[in-house]
């Protein structure tokens, strides 16, 4: 059971201030629902990585802070009265940044965080640690490979010969990259008949996904599993000890209704 979160900071005026961290469905769907509320700002951070990202509702900054000690600065003179680390599940640098900035600033601090994917019968998965671990594993299980790992991890794969790699991101990559690289640029939520498309017209005969959880790119799974093709599923990072977590939208606005952040 998560501990409970800590008590607000006393506000230095009746306007709360919210900081919400990341771009993901789950940020931009928190940061609409608080949006216009009486006596509460809402920042949304983005980490500026993608070139063209969807700009949730409210205030918005991009780019980093600088580290753990930066974002603390960032909190005091912002006068932040709670913080939402709503990051993608793999954003593990910035998940241990947030933790150690509310630990130094005395913010409260709670993860957005959609539950991982689960395995039901017909899917053929194969659970690994990290990219690294994938890339081992490839070569015994298929030849055509779908990587759905996001831009910044197909170095990982890179090393690997005798492979073709179809890898699928929102903007283009960057070196290193695999010999055998096709590269779809495409941005989710997915169709399952469009993942079906797509492992038919380029032969995929294996899978490699992050376990990031929600609907927008589950439906590869699926297509996957009528196919009988194994899926390469790296397991996300652990959350920071300590931190409490919410699995929705609506459980984060009840968590921060209780902490007088929110009406509710």
């Amino acid at each position: 059971m998560a501990p409970p979160a800590p008590p607000l900071l006393a506000a230095p005026s009746d306007r709360r201030h919210l900081l919400i961290l990341g771009g993901t469905t789950e940020a931009r769907a928190l940061a609409a629902a608080l949006d216009g509320r009486t006596g509460l700002r809402v920042t949304s951070s983005l980490a500026g990585r993608v070139a063209r990202p969807r700009l949730p509702a409210g205030e918005v900054r991009i780019g980093g802070f600088g580290g753990a000690d930066g974002l603390a600065a960032w909190l005091r003179a912002e006068r932040v009265d709670a913080v939402v680390d709503a990051t993608h599940p793999f954003a593990a640098v910035m998940s241990g940044n947030a933790a150690a900035a509310a630990a130094a600033t005395g913010v409260p601090l709670l993860a957005l965080r959609r539950p991982g994917w689960a395995a039901v019968p017909g899917d053929d998965w194969h659970r690994v640690p990290s990219l690294d671990a994938a890339a081992a594993l490839l070569p015994a299980l298929g030849r055509r490979v779908l990587l759905t790992s996001g831009r910044q991890g197909i170095a990982a794969f890179a090393h690997l010969n005798g492979l073709h790699f179809v890898a699928r991101s929102v903007d283009p990559p960057e070196p290193p990259l695999p010999a055998a690289l096709d590269v779809l640029l495409d941005r989710g939520p997915f169709t399952l008949d469009g993942e079906r498309a797509v492992l038919r017209e380029h032969r995929i005969d294996v899978v490699v996904t992050k376990d990031s959880g929600g609907a927008a790119t589950a439906p590869k799974l699926t297509a996957a599993r009528e196919l009988g093709l194994p899926v390469v599923v790296v397991d996300r990072p652990p959350l920071p000890a300590g931190v409490p977590v919410a699995a929705n939208v609506p459980e984060a606005l009840e968590r921060l209704a209780e902490q007088g952040l929110t009406d509710g």
